[in-house]
């Protein structure tokens, strides 16, 4: 299991912000966390570290150039979600990230798009390619939801659905989106199928508060699933969890 960083861009800034609070009505987002430095200075402090696989998400338009200057503060040590498409996918991977992370295309409509996920793997590869399956809970199910996580699609978390996508893809990014940036522990049963089920490496996040959150993220996970930490960390304004720990614990010379 590895500690996985990231970089959430909203209106150029880095934030951290409140699952599901993002849409395009002029409300919200409810904000955890708004940096003073820029992104290039994260993905920096990640290259020091030497942490790999984490990933910038662009929230919204205007996020381009601060996306671009991440991805060029650490070529090859980072991923590139939102507004990913077939025609701008081969783009970011040739501007140094090392995947695309694609939701909203592939989940065209409320289900799986298989002829935009072929051409996404023509375009850059399946090697280079994460899918991004967050999720609500709905009764006892997660389903997969789109557009700044406002929209429940018709695909439920399940094995069948995961060996499908794992044939297309080279990892799969999960965010519990009911817990996403409230601090207030994570989705357990989420976890617990993706360590049971996931047949690719695998990324959570969500709600993540404590070491013993991410212990039982290890536990549940059998030790097959990543993890990201938002607003409980200390390099984005938290008091609940400091980075060099992590670093130390879970990064590269970690267990």
């Amino acid at each position: 299991m590895n500690f996985r960083p990231c970089i959430d861009l909203h209106n150029g800034l880095v934030k951290q912000i409140v699952g599901g609070t993002l849409s395009d009505d002029g409300t919200g987002p409810a904000t955890n966390f708004q940096a003073d430095k820029p992104a290039s200075w994260f993905a920096e402090r990640y290259r020091r570290d030497n942490l790999t696989g984490g990933h910038v998400i662009q929230l919204g338009p205007g996020n381009r150039d601060a996306a671009l200057a991440a991805l060029g503060a650490w070529p090859g040590g980072l991923q590139i979600g939102g507004g990913v498409t077939d025609e701008n996918a081969a783009g970011w991977i040739a501007a140094g990230a090392s995947h695309v992370i694609v939701t909203s295309y592939v989940f065209h409509d409320g289900a799986v798009d298989e002829a935009r996920i072929r051409s996404l793997v023509q375009r850059v590869g399946k090697q280079r390619l994460v899918l991004d399956l967050s999720c609500r809970r709905r009764q006892s199910d997660y389903v997969i939801v789109t557009d700044r996580w406002q929209t429940f699609t018709r695909e439920v978390i399940q094995p069948d659905l995961l060996e499908r996508l794992a044939a297309c893809c080279d990892e799969f990014l999960v965010h519990g989106v009911d817990v996403e940036g409230r601090c207030a522990g994570i989705e357990a049963d989420l976890v617990e199928r993706l360590g049971r089920w996931s047949p690719l490496p695998t990324t959570y996040a969500g709600g993540i508060r404590s070491l013993a959150d991410i212990e039982t993220i290890e536990t549940l996970g059998r030790g097959r699933i990543d993890f990201t930490v938002g607003s409980a960390l200390d390099l984005f304004g938290g008091t609940q969890l400091a980075y060099e720990d992590l670093v130390r614990r879970y990064g590269p010379g970690g267990r």
